[in-house]
């Protein structure tokens, strides 16, 4: 007995000292599934076509982070600077087609690098997360005094036909329903006040996005009222001199409107590394699933910074971990995943 408690402090240390290593940072950026092509000619040169794969893979990754008002302060042509920020690469495919080598990449970048970049830049990151949306286009024809919900609604039809791999937002279109469609008819004079709520409660979505377009003959006004996990937020924009019945005019709206989508989400999880909050938190040693779930939920969070494991004995384990938020955003987060803390003292106890 007295072996194996010694040996098993001693597998207890070697793990926690191999975990020590492993911890030292949050995790990266990986962007993948970047795909180039170019033709097999005398001045073929597949460094030159990989070097293409990182100017591409860190547009993805900064479109995804910043806003669109930001995007061209932030991107950069200096395959220096890019190189410099990226941690490693694979290769996920070649191939040879047609005399053409089409090379598929995945990069991974250094999130702290990343960070500081923008912060050169003073633009701040988002968390890319990306979310479930009930959408729910109305399209009222106010020179025909109609009301078009689900067929002849153009927004209806088309809307998930544009689309880009690097919106974090994706749209879940309502089903048909007859019974909506009476309930919004009725409403009709008071549409703009009305809540929706009897309709959205059916899908059981935290987040939704009414969007109401106002149509006469020349203009488009579009009424969105967003429901982010019951903060609601109503924003009005207009499209002039639009014609619904050309694909690229109705495909530039509702590109307009993604964006605009796009950006309020990223604005809701906005990482503002100007903020470092050091925290100190407490585990049980011998409760290697909690440590191991505590990291995971760690590494998929880009509000931390980084983190480490600063001291060690068979009863404790004590991390120390950079956050870019608040205290109270910290608790609310982790309660969110089942975690909870006793906060009275200077280093955190995770029950």
């Amino acid at each position: 007995m007295y072996y194996q408690k010694h040996l098993y402090i001693f597998f207890l240390i070697l793990a926690l000292s191999l975990s020590f290593f492993s911890t030292s940072k949050a995790k990266e950026f990986f962007i993948n599934n970047i795909e180039i092509k170019e033709k097999l000619e005398n001045d073929f040169n597949k460094e030159n076509l990989i070097n293409k794969g990182f100017q591409e893979a860190f547009t993805e990754l900064i479109t995804k982070l910043v806003q669109s008002k930001n995007l061209n302060e932030v991107k950069s042509d200096n395959l220096n600077q890019i190189k410099s920020m990226i941690e490693t690469f694979t290769i996920e495919e070649e191939k040879f087609i047609n005399k053409t080598y089409n090379l598929k990449i995945g990069v991974l970048f250094n999130k702290k690098k990343i960070f500081e970049y923008l912060s050169s830049k003073n633009v701040f990151p988002s968390e890319i997360k990306e979310e479930d949306f009930l959408f729910f286009p109305i399209l009222l024809d106010q020179a025909n005094d109609d009301i078009l919900i689900y067929s002849n609604n153009s927004f209806y039809d088309n809307w998930n036909s544009v689309d880009n791999k690097n919106y974090l937002v994706n749209y879940i279109l309502p089903t048909e329903d007859l019974e909506d469609l009476n309930l919004i008819s009725k409403n009709y004079s008071e549409i703009e006040n009305y809540n929706f709520e009897n309709i959205i409660e059916k899908y059981s979505m935290q987040n939704s996005i009414v969007a109401i377009f106002f149509k006469d003959k020349k203009e488009i006004k579009v009424l969105s009222k967003i429901n982010i996990k019951n903060k609601k937020v109503i924003k009005s924009n207009s499209f002039n001199n639009i014609n619904l019945k050309d694909e690229s005019e109705l495909e530039k709206i509702i590109y307009e409107l993604k964006i605009i989508y796009e950006d309020f989400w990223k604005e809701q999880n906005i990482i503002n590394t100007s903020i470092k909050l050091p925290i100190l938190i407490q585990l049980d040693a011998k409760n290697y699933d909690l440590s191991s779930k505590f990291e995971e939920i760690l590494n998929e969070m880009d509000l931390v910074n980084n983190y480490s494991i600063i001291s060690f004995n068979k009863d404790f384990i004590i991390y120390e971990l950079i956050f870019n938020g608040t205290r109270k955003n910290f608790i609310n987060i982790m309660q969110e995943q089942n975690f909870n803390f006793d906060t009275q003292n200077k280093v955190w106890i995770l029950k």
